[in-house]
């Protein structure tokens, strides 16, 4: 079962009220925003890290650019990376910019969210493809996705 299946099926499964927007293949977060309709800020960039040994999935507001020193400290390391996209199709079986924002288990990876997400009423997101967003109300999100929250998230030009 494909990323795009299994998500569509928890959302399902747990009775997650959510629509979907079908638009032209979209790269960037603000690409993104502008197909679905929607405030950037309402965007949930997710991003693949490695943090140390480890790889973890990281979402944010898309209005908002990752701390990476946040990351250092929080997690006691002295180097992090973005994964590159074989370690993404590796890791996930995805491609740049198609990454939900879901840990397990719908993507092998530990979860954390920036508190910009909750800041919103709703997230969205694209679903596994880049050619499919999803947007749901941020508190099913938490409930469902079940992420740990931590500070990592600061304003894009900061």
């Amino acid at each position: 079962m494909s990323v795009h299946e299994a998500l569509h099926a928890f959302l399902r499964r747990h009775e997650i009220e959510y629509r979907t927007v079908q638009h032209g293949p979209t790269l960037t977060s603000a690409d993104s925003a502008k197909a679905r309709g929607e405030e950037l800020k309402v965007g949930g960039k997710a991003l693949v890290v490695k943090t140390g040994g480890d790889f973890r999935l990281f979402v944010l507001s898309a209005a908002c650019a990752l701390d990476s020193a946040a990351l250092k400290r929080h997690f006691g390391v002295k180097k992090t990376r973005f994964a590159d996209a074989a370690e993404l199709d590796r890791l996930t079986g995805l491609v740049p910019g198609s990454v939900p924002p879901f840990g397990r288990p719908i993507l092998p990876l530990d979860l954390f969210v920036d508190p910009s997400v909750l800041a919103n009423e709703q997230i969205a997101f694209n679903s596994g493809l880049l050619t499919e967003s999803i947007i749901m109300s941020v508190s099913d999100y938490v409930r469902v996705a079940q992420p740990t929250v931590l500070a990592f998230g600061r304003t894009a030009g900061e």
